[in-house]
């Protein structure tokens, strides 16, 4: 038996258009639940940041969530944790890596309601590394799952790793890049795939294989994807289901006739499922250490010791202007938080720290990475957000009761910034 568990990441940031939005669930979200529906032995992961799911009930796509919720209550997908506005754990503080997970499940809990039990953690952009285990493990998640490119060791067919924190462990699951990539840039046909699939086996009884992409791959990104390749995999699915079960039938009824039963104890088969119900199939092994890497990450990125290049790439003057803006951006809140004492202060302060959450999402930083996007205008926009935080963190600083040097150091800070954005500014205009 093949097992295929696949994953579908919904991800919109909190600075898109509503009209974009909405071709989106046009032309991807909903026909993809539709695809899903159809089929009832599809199974799957989901992944869908909560910042995405307020916007979808802001915006009038409620039918999308329900679509989900639906897909649950049959059994046929599960959706997992992650970080509310999708930004790249590794990078941030603990504490912040703590609170993007606990804001993720308080939302997608208030509108999936008992829908939304995660068992595994999907980190946006696959982007790990060890000090984001503790809190996934904190927050009650089981299994995690990583690029590829992370694997240490050898290739996980038929057993399942773990990572091991203060005597817990965590299940690790690895997404085939390969084939994932091939499914997500059209490379693949669903005859190829499954073939591709049965070639895995390699002699083992039993094995499985996890692929991962953008929900948005699928009619968005790839026009009736989801049809040309997704509902034609589920097609040959469900044949391949059927004519075992016709095969089990003969088997029972014509024992006497050994080409029957040849027939049926050879029958290929390749079945979905989800993550979570490949811990239930496959024995867990070795405790690892993945490597610190995304799936935008290249061996050779690892090797160069610059796991996240695009988010972060050490040979990046605009990245490392961001970062320390973001630093400050984080500073400045974190002040505001402790010294707010009076109604003005605190209600500043609880603007800044809301901000500061929608201002570490991770697309400012991919579309100043040249690799190969860049975009102006969405870097910018994610300097505004980090702007306005500081803003409001500094007026709650200043109208606190807090002493002059705290104050005085603060506004220092303050004027660091602008000078940072006015740098981050002057390299927008480079072609």
């Amino acid at each position: 038996m093949i097992y295929w568990a696949q994953l579908f990441h919904f991800y919109q940031p909190p600075t898109q258009l509503p009209s974009v939005l909405e071709k989106i669930c046009n032309e991807s979200y909903r026909p993809l639940i539709e695809v899903l529906r159809e089929y009832p032995q599809a199974r799957a992961a989901v992944n869908i940041n909560a910042v995405l799911t307020e916007m979808l009930k802001d915006c009038g796509h409620n039918n999308v969530i329900q679509g989900l919720k639906e897909l649950v209550g049959k059994g046929q997908i599960e959706i997992t944790g992650t970080g509310k506005y999708h930004p790249i754990l590794p990078l941030i503080p603990p504490q912040e890596v703590k609170r993007q997970i606990e804001l993720n499940h308080k939302t997608n809990a208030y509108f999936f309601w008992s829908a939304y039990q995660p068992s595994g953690f999907f980190p946006p952009e696959m982007a790990y590394s060890g000090d984001i285990i503790e809190p996934v493990m904190d927050t009650g998640h089981r299994w995690i799952i990583l690029s590829g490119v992370a694997c240490p060791a050898d290739w996980p067919v038929d057993t399942i790793y773990q990572v091991e924190l203060d005597g817990k462990r965590l299940a690790v699951f690895f997404r085939d890049d390969l084939l994932s990539n091939k499914i997500s840039f059209q490379k693949i046909g669903p005859k190829d795939f499954l073939e591709h699939l049965k070639g895995l086996e390699g002699g083992k009884e039993n094995i499985y294989v996890v692929t991962a992409m953008d929900a948005e791959t699928y009619g968005h990104h790839i026009k009736n994807w989801e049809e040309l390749f997704l509902a034609e995999v589920y097609e040959e699915l469900q044949v391949s289901s059927d004519t075992y079960a016709h095969l089990q039938q003969r088997k029972a009824l014509a024992t006497q006739h050994a080409s029957l039963l040849k027939d049926a104890e050879t029958a290929e088969q390749v079945q979905a499922v989800t993550i979570s119900q490949l811990l239930d199939l496959f024995r867990l092994g070795q405790v690892i250490e993945p490597k610190a890497s995304s799936w935008s990450t290249s061996g050779e990125d690892i090797q160069a010791d610059n796991p996240f290049p695009l988010w972060r790439d050490k040979d990046s003057e605009i990245h490392r202007l961001q970062w320390e803006h973001m630093s400050i951006c984080m500073e400045l809140c974190s002040t505001a938080g402790q010294v707010a004492d009076n109604d003005q202060s605190k209600r500043f302060a609880g603007i800044a720290r809301g901000l500061l959450d929608r201002a570490l999402q991770s697309d400012q930083f991919w579309w100043a990475s040249r690799r190969p996007m860049w975009d102006i205008n969405l870097v910018h926009m994610g300097l505004i957000d980090q702007s306005r935080a500081i803003i409001n963190a500094y007026r709650a600083i200043s109208t606190s009761g807090t002493d002059d040097k705290t104050k005085s150091g603060c506004y220092n800070r303050l004027s660091s910034a602008r000078d940072l954005q006015g740098k981050i500014v002057d390299l927008l205009f480079i072609p």
